[in-house]
């Protein structure tokens, strides 16, 4: 069973940075699409950023575009997300996830295999 683990969650300024890691664990011998999901209060779940542990660029959400890297450490089953210039509309609960093969179709959370529960990120103005 995989089992993702989020962190780094926490409340920030405006301007601010934070990063977000999610520790993996049972992995078999396969590449996956992980991906950094978020859900703020009376929204849907959206697709943040993607990537594929097999090599290509990263994936990115028009709304973190160039505030945004998503990264990963192959070796320690690990997945960051580094967030600059954070927004209070940054502010939500922000998930782990991951599918087996590449990452088409990733924004849709149903695609998904497996999920972490998730870390909260708050952003003051």
């Amino acid at each position: 069973q995989v089992q993702l683990v989020e962190s780094g969650g926490g409340s920030v300024q405006a301007g601010g940075s934070l990063r977000l890691s999610c520790a993996g664990s049972g992995y078999t011998n396969h590449n996956y699409c992980m991906a950094w999901f978020r859900q703020a209060p009376g929204k849907e779940r959206e697709g943040v950023a993607a990537i594929y542990t097999g090599g290509g660029s990263a994936i990115y959400d028009d709304s973190v575009k160039g505030r945004f890297t998503i990264s990963r450490d192959n070796a320690k089953n690990t997945l960051y997300l580094q967030m600059n210039s954070l927004t209070p509309e940054d502010t939500a609960m922000y998930y782990c996830a991951a599918a087996i093969g590449t990452c088409g179709s990733w924004r849709s959370h149903i695609g998904m295999d497996y999920w972490g529960k998730g870390t909260l990120v708050t952003i003051s103005s």
